[in-house]
């Protein structure tokens, strides 16, 4: 309206002014739009480690002699550290024998259930959890397989269980690389790129040998045709390490063994090795026996009145040398123990852990990070890419073999994968290899077993080695078919936006589900038709319907095209997230306002305190104003007392 009385001259400069903020504004905005735009950024690439510090060339004399020593500390600092956590692994796989060991040889005794093929792989699972170690359940399979209590064909699937337990252990030490979201998505995909590895080769392998008998025919067919030799076990990476692990505990594995064999002896003996050193003395004594029947041969069995005699080699146990472990001498029972190592081990493997992650992010930093990355994560040139992997698969296997425990090794490049020096991709094939690395400890046990005996140990511990050689040549050697690494990124997303559910994945895919096909396997055949048939349809129908949803939704009914059909909470984390929230925030609510009151308390305490001694003091310095100020006093600590 002010425009209508401005000369025309002065409103057309106007009009014309207003044309030009009209015009140049847009042009303003949208190039800040344009420069301001972040780019797309994949989280699945490497991050560049920056060195932060002064460059090399900066530094004077004593500066640069003082950064080799502080380079050389971290270095040595970092091989204590792994020391020490391959060592509390030891300790924990001790400590997890010492609680459920004697539950885990019950177990593998009871034949009826072993001979269900789906039972016995999640017993596989199930012990292979309590001992923490595939090789120490997979040498119990081969010393069982040994003395007959077991046959080949019943002892395969157990042999696929081991497997699936074992991956439990890096996928808990991801766990504590949870506190950076981009360090926890890509920790937890290279630990259970491992787990999906083992999940889908016992998903194709274990039908194909119920149907078949695929791996007890192949090396059924090897041990036939050579004739291998007894050999022994080394010990490499043991050497080193049992000289800290003895100290504080020595197991006797043979108890464990005994119990899973069926010697009655062997339920009242202590896993926790006393004697170190015993001579057994066996001599050709007389003695006596119910009956001619029992006796060792006619010719050396005699009667006299009602008895009988016979000569018997009688074996006598003398101890000579007590071990010296901490718990020698401690009068505490097996479970005690194993609780107590448990928790010391756990504190020790975390604290071990979060100590390398720092040391590593620290010590891996500008051109040494780029040539390590660039070590482990460049592929050959072309034509010879496709060789890296293998060669990745075999450096796994080999550093397998020398720490003797896939746990070990899988556990030692977890924090790698997470702070961004090896890749999931190159992680991948170093896990496979570690599979066929942890094989060979069973292959060299079942080589020192009795001649007449060796053929069946060997060939169950072939069984092991040629299963995880299968799974990899179904998942690895054509790219379209490595599978685990892309169902390990997806859950790697999902759990870098609901780290609660890293927790539920553990408990469901080693705990729950195992439990509940062991439940449906005790049932019978018909309950488990009946139940698990349905389940697994159901499954296969949803993950086509998913991936028709995202390749080729035009096939689909225009409902099934996406599933805002159903409730949210039925295919979508985001309600649950809340509700953990909601949760969460009530707990530390409640410990909040529980220290809050407690403090509250303390305080009107001291001030009802302070108070009185006020008051006391008064009246003793004007005895005149006593009555009164006694009356005032115990009327305000009453008060108060009935506030609190």
């Amino acid at each position: 309206m002010d425009s209508l009385h401005l000369p025309q001259d002065d409103q057309d400069e106007r009009h014309a002014e207003k044309g030009k903020e009209i015009k140049v504004s847009p042009a303003q905005s949208t190039m800040t739009l344009i420069e301001e735009k972040p780019e797309h950024t994949d989280p699945w690439d490497l991050p560049e480690l920056r060195d932060t510090g002064v460059p090399w060339s900066a530094l004077d004399t004593r500066g640069k002699v003082l950064r080799v020593f502080v380079s050389l500390g971290k270095l040595v600092l970092l091989l204590g550290l792994l020391y020490m956590f391959i060592c509390s692994l030891d300790i924990l796989s001790s400590a997890f024998q010492l609680v459920g060991g004697k539950a885990a040889g019950d177990i593998f005794q009871d034949n009826s259930v072993l001979s269900n093929p789906l039972a016995g792989l999640v017993i596989g699972v199930l012990v292979t959890l309590l001992v923490q170690s595939s090789s120490t359940s997979s040498s119990i399979v081969v010393s069982m397989v040994s003395s007959g209590l077991l046959t080949v064909q019943v002892a395969v699937p157990i042999i696929m269980g081991t497997n699936i337990g074992t991956s439990v252990t890096n996928t808990l030490v991801a766990m504590t690389q949870a506190g950076d979201r981009s360090t926890f998505r890509r920790a937890f995909a290279g630990a259970t790129v491992h787990d999906f590895f083992n999940w889908l080769s016992v998903m194709v392998l274990l039908p194909l040998e119920v149907a078949t008998g695929y791996l007890y025919v192949v090396t059924k067919l090897i041990i036939d045709s050579f004739k291998i030799q007894s050999g022994e076990a080394p010990d490499l990476l043991n050497v080193i390490t049992d000289v800290l692990t003895k100290s504080i505990i020595e197991l006797d594995e043979s108890v464990i063994n005994g119990i899973a064999t069926g010697d009655p002896e062997a339920r009242n003996r202590s896993l926790i090795k006393r004697w170190c050193q015993t001579f057994t003395n066996t001599t050709l004594m007389n003695v006596t026996v119910p009956g001619p029947e029992n006796c060792t041969s006619p010719s050396l069995c005699w009667v006299d009145g009602n008895y009988t005699f016979t000569l018997k080699n009688v074996s006598e146990t003398y101890n000579i040398k007590k071990c010296k472990h901490l718990f020698v001498d401690v009068n505490l029972p097996d479970l005690a123990v194993g609780l107590i190592l448990l928790a010391l081990s756990l504190l020790v493997l975390c604290s071990c852990l979060i100590l390398i992650v720092k040391l590593l992010n620290s010590m891996l930093k500008g051109q040494v990070a780029a040539v390590i990355k660039k070590i482990l994560n460049t592929d050959f040139p072309f034509p010879f890419g496709w060789v890296t992997g293998y060669i990745a698969i075999l450096v796994g296997a080999g550093m397998t073999f020398i720490v003797q425990s896939s746990s070990v090794f899988t556990s030692a490049i977890t924090p790698l994968v997470g702070i961004g020096v090896i890749s999931i991709e190159r992680a991948y094939p170093l896990s496979l290899g570690s599979n066929i690395g942890t094989t060979t400890t069973a292959i060299l046990a079942a080589m020192a077993s009795p001649g007449e005996t060796l053929a069946n140990a060997l060939q169950i511990a072939l069984v092991h080695f040629l299963f995880n050689i299968s799974g990899i040549i179904l998942w690895y050697p054509i790219p379209f078919t490595r599978i685990p690494i892309r169902l390990a990124k997806n859950l790697g997303n999902i759990t870098a936006s609901y780290r609660w559910f890293a927790a539920v994945y553990i408990i469901c895919c080693f705990f729950l589900l195992p439990l509940f096909i062991f439940s449906l396997s005790l049932a019978g055949w018909q309950v488990l038709v009946g139940v698990g048939v349905p389940l697994i349809v159901m499954f296969i129908i949803i993950i086509v319907i998913n991936v028709l949803q995202k390749w080729k939704p035009g096939c689909l009914p225009v409902v099934l095209r996406s599933w805002d059909f159903l409730p949210l909470w039925a295919y979508s984390l985001a309600p649950w997230d809340k509700v953990v929230g909601v949760i969460t925030a009530k707990c530390c609510c409640c410990c909040k306002c529980c220290q809050v009151t407690v403090d509250n308390e303390a305080h009107t305490e001291n001030e009802s305190v302070e108070n009185n001694k006020k008051s006391h003091t008064e009246v003793y310095d004007n005895p005149a104003m006593n009555e009164k100020y006694q009356r005032i006093s115990h009327t305000y600590v009453t008060y108060m007392n009935q506030a609190i």
